[in-house]
């Protein structure tokens, strides 16, 4: 009978040295300096015909530095992050990550930024482990299966590894859309309440993993409406629809 958790990929491979120590690949790359601004968001406003959902945000993040977003239903919080990424393109203001204007078709910006903002599009043919393979894989990451396996064991997916992602539960997508930033390189996490259909075991998780993310000098912006996530990565509160930083 097949071990329940075991990783399954489709093809078998030779076995691999367990590392004793640290993160491959994504976990290597050369830190910059703890107070550089990675981020910088400049008079940001984003119209929808007559409706302005966004006017004249502004922001800096910096290395090191977490940002919750918050404010009632419909304040922008989700558009402004979608602006930043470049999904939706704002109609006045500019989106810089480490000096370089936001296109989200930019190599380097693209081994920069690491986003989960909706519920991704997962190809239907593929499994949980291919796809995080197939994603480290796209960006020449070294070790990339270690570090797939690392990410599984973590977000507790290994059991459902061999499995297409419309069979997982909602809990379980969500848990494989927070793996496909953690295997990829990232110097910026836009996170759009990433705590969604997570129990509490997971949100004290999450709150692990983003607190080792800012010590390694990631920084951070999240929309949030769990406070004890905001509270554990010491965020630095952005009200949108009231006073903002």
């Amino acid at each position: 009978m097949a071990n329940a958790n075991k990783i399954r990929r489709p093809v078998p491979k030779q076995a691999r040295p367990v590392q004793d120590e640290g993160r491959p690949a994504a976990r290597q790359e050369t830190r910059r300096p703890a107070r550089d601004v990675v981020l910088s968001v400049s008079h940001l406003t984003k119209k929808y015909g007559p409706n302005v959902i966004v006017e004249d945000f502004n922001l800096q993040v910096h290395a090191g530095e977490a940002v919750a977003l918050t404010g009632r239903n419909g304040a922008g919080k989700s558009t402004v992050l979608r602006c930043i990424v470049g999904a939706d393109r704002p109609t006045e203001g500019t989106v810089e990550v480490l000096g370089t204007r936001m296109n989200e078709t930019n190599a380097d910006i693209r081994r920069t930024v690491a986003t989960v903002i909706d519920d991704l599009d997962f190809f239907p043919d593929l499994s949980v482990v291919e796809h995080l393979d197939l994603l480290a894989r796209a960006h020449g990451l070294d070790e990339a299966d270690a570090l797939v396996d690392e990410v599984l064991e973590e977000v507790q997916l290994v059991p459902q590894s061999g499995q297409l992602p419309g069979t997982l539960s909602s809990g379980q997508r969500r848990r494989l859309a927070l793996a496909t930033a953690f295997v990829r390189p990232r110097k910026l996490l836009i996170l759009d309440e990433p705590e969604q259909r997570l129990d509490t075991e997971g949100i004290a998780w999450l709150g692990r993993r983003l607190r080792s993310e800012l010590d390694e000098g990631l920084a951070i912006v999240m929309a949030s409406h769990e406070p004890s996530l905001v509270e554990a990565l010491g965020c630095r509160i952005v009200e949108l629809g009231g006073p903002r930083g």
